[in-house]
């Protein structure tokens, strides 16, 4: 049974943000059962997609919220966010996976920060803005990087089939198409730093059904992006 047959009913946890709201898209466009999960205050935000998903209100932390939302389900798309100072993303992040089915593909999403082996490779800029940011979010109680750091860590020890999917800095746009990914960062695939989110999502749902992501940490960069470009022919999205 190939990937995509095995998938007809997906779980994306943090619906309701950007990023959110684009895998649901993603995963309706693919004739998907979806259900969403968000904070019930959020719930407006999905408006948009009103009789096409089932919604599921709650903290994406509480193991009940999780446990009525993956069930069923096939894959499951997390949005890991470090929200405040409660270990949110850890919480949500054990909560899928002691819920979800077992053989279930589990998609995570978080930053080029998280590294999986200790062999990617930061520029002296980059790590100081994430100690930084660190820093202020703990100050202001806002973030909790480590955090997301831990639920990472605990992902990576799992039996699962899981994909943690590290994003680089953002963009609105068009879809450029599915960006291009390597193990590590430092990679010069990757040095342009910059994916659409309309595509870091289409890459999360696209991992789905790709079983050579299955216990990979792919950091990734937009397909057209410069550095993308001049690497293309070892890049197209293979490992390196």
């Amino acid at each position: 049974m190939s990937g995509t047959e095995r998938i007809k009913k997906v779980c994306v946890i943090g619906a309701s943000g950007k990023l959110g709201q684009y895998m649901v898209r993603h995963a309706l466009e693919r004739g998907y059962e979806v259900v969403g999960v968000c904070r019930e205050r959020s719930v407006p935000k999905l408006a948009a997609f009103e009789g096409r998903m089932t919604i599921v209100p709650g903290p994406t932390n509480d193991p009940e919220v999780i446990r009525r939302a993956v069930d069923g389900c096939d894959g499951v798309l997390t949005v890991l966010v470090p929200w405040g100072v409660q270990q949110y993303s850890s919480g949500t992040a054990q909560a899928v996976l002691d819920h979800a089915r077992p053989g279930a593909r589990l998609v995570f999403s978080c930053g080029w920060h998280i590294s999986r082996d200790g062999q990617d490779r930061y520029s002296r800029l980059f790590r100081a803005g994430v100690g930084i940011a660190s820093r202020l979010g703990k100050l202001v109680r806002a973030i909790e990087i480590e955090d997301q750091v831990e639920a990472c860590r605990r992902i990576f020890a799992s039996d699962t089939r899981w994909t943690v999917v590290r994003g680089s800095s953002l963009e609105e746009g068009e879809s450029q198409g599915l960006p291009v990914w390597s193990r590590h960062v430092g990679d010069p695939v990757l040095a342009s730093d910059l994916t659409r989110r309309v595509d870091f999502a289409l890459f999360m749902v696209e991992a789905l059904v790709d079983d050579a992501l299955v216990q990979e940490a792919p950091a990734i960069v937009g397909r057209l992006a410069p550095s993308a470009l001049a690497h293309a022919p070892t890049a197209h999205g293979e490992p390196r």
